[in-house]
């Protein structure tokens, strides 16, 4: 719902009855028309002056902040050009020593108080009327809830908002707990299969050597033409297989 910042009054210009004993209405209407334009034109121009006001306020916060970061540019600037590289020699352990630039900038808070409220806004808000006396009937209530709540409750958007960011929040933790326990999970397999892998490897291993030390009693024995016997016992032995006879 939107809310009016500032309201010109009075709103209607002509809607006004007329006492009885006025002979000439029209001439009545038009004076009551033109001092309504009048009290129009002076509600106008008290307005003009508070939104002329505001922004003669934020320029002058903008002014003055750009004069700071003037002063800091120009300060900066002498430092740099008073720095010479070649006489003046900087180690790396120097630079990573100094500390991260901090802003010393403070952020704006407590916007939306009782303090903070435009001046139209503050004038609006007196201008309503109180709330019915229900807090009386609060001690009536079993709940131990205020009756007035059930009215009129100026927390309640905050209580939602607050609501929302912490079930946020634990929405999240399950989501980071979830994605751990299933990277465990996952890390876990991972070992869990590459250990036979590894054990399968070096078997390879293992019997390549062998292989190899039988290949080169082989071609030693083939070298030697008389040693028929050997050569058939050694490639018993690498098949593995006594019922098969070899000959050379």
């Amino acid at each position: 719902m939107p809310l009016v910042t500032r309201n010109i009054e009075p709103r209607h210009l002509c809607r006004q009855s007329l006492p009885n004993t006025i002979k000439s209405e029209l001439e009545c209407v038009t004076n009551i028309t033109l001092a309504n334009i009048i009290r129009q034109l002076g509600s106008l121009s008290k307005y003009a002056e508070d939104v002329f006001g505001e922004l003669f306020v934020q320029a002058s916060s903008f002014a003055e902040r750009v004069n700071t970061l003037g002063e800091r540019v120009d300060k900066l600037q002498v430092k740099v050009t008073q720095l010479d590289p070649k006489e003046e020699e900087v180690s790396l352990q120097a630079i990573t020593s100094r500390k991260a630039f901090h802003s010393n900038f403070i952020q704006d808070q407590k916007l939306f108080i009782r303090v903070s409220l435009p001046q139209p806004i503050q004038e609006t808000y007196l201008t309503c009327s109180q709330p019915p006396p229900l807090n009386n009937l609060s001690c009536y209530r079993e709940d131990g809830k205020e009756a007035l709540k059930f009215y009129t409750d100026p927390s309640y958007f905050f209580d939602l908002w607050k609501e929302k960011m912490l079930q946020d929040t634990k929405d999240i933790m399950k989501e980071k707990r979830k994605h751990k326990v299933g990277h465990e999970s996952m890390k876990h397999a991972y070992t869990c299969t590459a250990t036979p892998q590894n054990t399968n490897q070096n078997s390879r291993v293992n019997m390549c050597k062998h292989l190899c030390k039988h290949l080169h009693r082989l071609s030693e024995c083939v070298r030697e033409t008389a040693h028929t016997k050997e050569l058939t016992e050694i490639l018993d032995a690498y098949c593995g297989r006594k019922k098969y006879i070899y000959k050379i």
